[in-house]
């Protein structure tokens, strides 16, 4: 799997917040990301992490953290709390998306979310072939994937329009490499800034 700094979706994440501003990262992982943005950027910073492991790696990378549970949703936090929550390949796992996209839009300013794309053309070729697809981006067998709603771009597009959610931009990679055209066909990797704007 890749590590953080071979993960674009970080690079367009950190473009996107701006100095000093209120972060909370959704299943933070190690905290890799958020150290990040409070070194480069000066941000204000909290994750939220399951992980027992975790949640300990994050510590250890100074980033205060809660352990928590996302599926419960973020009633510990206020009313735009933050300028930006980001959920950074993590929306595939969650049970409740839509759920989880409007706590994130309440607590938040603007939301920033990545995720593999399913409609990405060697995942097509896959599937074609009669397998479920793996890949950097779905590094999972279809017996030990925690990924439970895979989509694609096009399929979040839908999403987004369909509750009223604004994307303000869009970034699509593959490889590491911007994608600037068929992005749902080329594009293995979605990183998204929403609101409710």
């Amino acid at each position: 799997m890749s590590t953080a700094f071979e993960r674009p979706d970080f690079d367009v994440i950190a473009s996107w917040v701006q100095p000093g501003e209120r972060v909370l990262d959704l299943g933070c992982s190690d905290g890799s990301l958020l150290k990040r943005l409070i070194e480069t950027r000066g941000v204000r910073g909290w994750g939220v992490e399951i992980e027992d492991a975790k949640v300990l790696a994050a510590i250890a990378n100074g980033i205060n953290v809660i352990q928590g549970d996302l599926e419960g949703g973020l009633t510990g936090f206020h009313n735009g709390a933050f300028e930006h929550v980001i959920l950074s390949q993590t929306l595939q796992s969650m049970r409740h998306t839509e759920e989880i996209v409007s706590e994130m839009l309440r607590v938040g300013r603007e939301a920033v979310v990545s995720f593999p794309n399913f409609g990405y053309w060697k995942h097509r070729m896959d599937i074609l072939n009669g397998r479920m697809p793996v890949s950097d981006r779905l590094p999972y067998e279809w017996y030990d994937t925690p990924n439970i709603h895979l989509c694609t771009i096009a399929d979040f597009d839908a999403f987004c329009a369909k509750r009223g959610i604004t994307v303000k931009e869009r970034k699509v990679f593959d490889e590491g490499r911007e994608i600037t055209e068929e992005h749902n066909f080329l594009g293995s990797l979605a990183v998204y800034r929403i609101t409710r704007e």
